[in-house]
């Protein structure tokens, strides 16, 4: 099982690893980082450092996972790259079909061909997906996600890099927020945090907030406000529990805890 540290999600599986940059969020790309370092290291699955790379070996992992978890799909990639051939990624899909005791979440940067794909994919009800909102200027991947076939459909914004007011949050199930951490880390106002936080509580958004970020993320903690802020779709708090819900359902303000 390969597990996690990023705080909404249990468990990573990267099919496909290495990426390109294509926006404001990816100056600082931690699985850039990451990948150099496994490199490095020798591991297999990064002899070709953080270029595009296929790993078919890694489709029918999540299939030997018993215990039901949240999946996150492609840490180190983006399913959506135009390297990534649609042949592969329906692949992908079929094994997150077949794994139904488990949730995936799929997060995208390349929101134009998710888009583009979305009518040719078979969307499970287990399977989540989300597009990165780092600034006003990606604000395009929230109507292009709404269009899509997923059953629950969230927005990752981080690292924040700036204000993101009057967010259209109709059909969007989950928000995300982080500041970026790591070597030169930019910085990320509490009152952007607050107005993200104040519209997902008007809209009926569960909100999650991942970190203050910085140089030293530990350091720095997640408290916003005198408190953590874990709120998730209610879909996933059976998992806490042990055990999943019958698929479907309509995503709504509730506490992972």
């Amino acid at each position: 099982m390969a597990r996690t540290s990023i705080e909404w999600a249990e468990s990573s599986w990267n099919p496909v690893t290495g990426c390109s940059k294509v926006s404001e969020g990816c100056k600082n790309c931690y699985a850039e980082r990451f990948a150099k370092r496994l490199h490095a290291m020798g591991n297999r699955n990064y002899s070709n450092g953080f270029k595009v790379t296929l790993h078919p070996h890694m489709l029918e992992v999540p299939l030997r996972w018993k215990r039901s978890q949240m999946v996150f799909v492609n840490s180190m990639s983006d399913l959506f790259h135009r390297k990534v051939p649609f042949t592969y990624i329906e692949k992908v899909f079929a094994v997150m079909r077949e794994a139904k005791q488990h949730y995936f979440q799929v997060l995208t940067k390349r929101s134009e061909r998710l888009l583009e794909l979305s009518p040719k994919l078979n969307w499970p009800d287990n399977t989540w997906m989300g597009v990165s909102v780092e600034n006003a200027d990606n604000i395009f991947r929230i109507d292009h996600l709404r269009q899509t076939g997923a059953s629950v459909k969230f927005l990752s914004c981080e690292p924040l890099l700036g204000p993101l007011p009057r967010l259209k949050l109709k059909g969007i199930g989950w928000v995300i927020v982080g500041g970026e951490s790591g070597p030169g880390a930019r910085l990320m106002r509490k009152e952007w945090v607050l107005d993200i936080r104040d519209q997902c509580f008007k809209a009926q958004v569960p909100f999650f907030f991942k970190q203050w970020g910085g140089t030293n993320k530990k350091k720095s903690g997640r408290i916003l406000d005198g408190r953590t802020w874990d709120e998730v779709p209610a879909l996933a708090l059976p998992l806490r529990k042990g055990r999943l819900p019958a698929t479907g359902g309509t995503p709504c303000e509730a506490p992972l805890s």
